[in-house]
């Protein structure tokens, strides 16, 4: 998938290694350590096509219905990524909360805080843009006979309340953020109006010690 997701099925660990050695070089900032998701498929043209105890029942292995199978792991796993990502920035996250709440003030800098939501922009036109956890794939409209697949798949890998979550947890960490940046730009702004107080101030003592010292010397001698 041109998201970075990669789905086999029945191959050995050697021709899995071998695969993605060969897709190496066509990566951009290739994670250290992929996710990874496993099942068993079984099949059976007699039976009906469900998961049962993480276990998909299809009825064969024709491309079409592997493709149906192959998006969902894709997308699954694209949010299984972001999720762990999401809950990392939200342990970051809450200490900033509860300093505002206890002291008033945060410690985080406007360099972070851009940091931060600019990983929550990348994320979103990921999962929005790329990986489009919400539309069905394009091979739907070929074999509408495979929605109900697709639909059994979505639902037990919950893709769509996983990415609800996701987005409401973006979206409270990008206002959040903001929220902060906000404030140090506040705070920013007001230092700023103090050290022009300040120079103004400093420039009226100037002035009248400067007067002061001119009537001095204006003064007619004493006799």
């Amino acid at each position: 998938f041109r998201y970075g997701a990669v789905v086999l099925f029945n191959v050995s660990p050697v021709e899995e290694l071998s695969f993605l050695n060969h897709l190496r070089p066509l990566l951009r900032d290739p994670f250290d350590t992929p996710d990874t998701e496993v099942t068993e498929i079984t099949i059976d043209p007699d039976k009906d096509e469900r998961v049962d105890n993480n276990v998909i029942a299809v009825k064969d292995t024709s491309p079409e219905r592997l493709q149906v199978v192959a998006d969902i792991f894709a997308k699954s796993v694209v949010l299984d990524h972001y999720e762990q990502r999401v809950a990392g920035v939200f342990d970051r996250i809450e200490p900033v909360a509860d300093q505002l709440q206890r002291k008033g003030r945060s410690e985080y800098r406007d360099t972070e805080l851009l940091r931060h939501i600019g990983g929550t922009l990348l994320i979103q036109h990921t999962t929005v843009g790329r990986v489009e956890v919400g539309e069905k794939p394009e091979i739907l409209w070929e074999r509408p006979d495979l929605e109900r697949l697709y639909v059994r798949l979505e639902d037990e890998y919950e893709l769509r309340e996983r990415h609800l979550a996701l987005e409401r947890k973006l979206d409270l960490i990008s206002r959040t953020a903001a929220t902060l940046l906000d404030l140090l730009q506040h705070k920013r702004s007001l230092r700023v109006e103090w050290y022009i107080v300040i120079l103004i101030m400093a420039e009226i003592v100037l002035g009248l010690t400067a007067g002061v010292v001119e009537r001095q010397h204006q003064r007619p001698p004493q006799a």
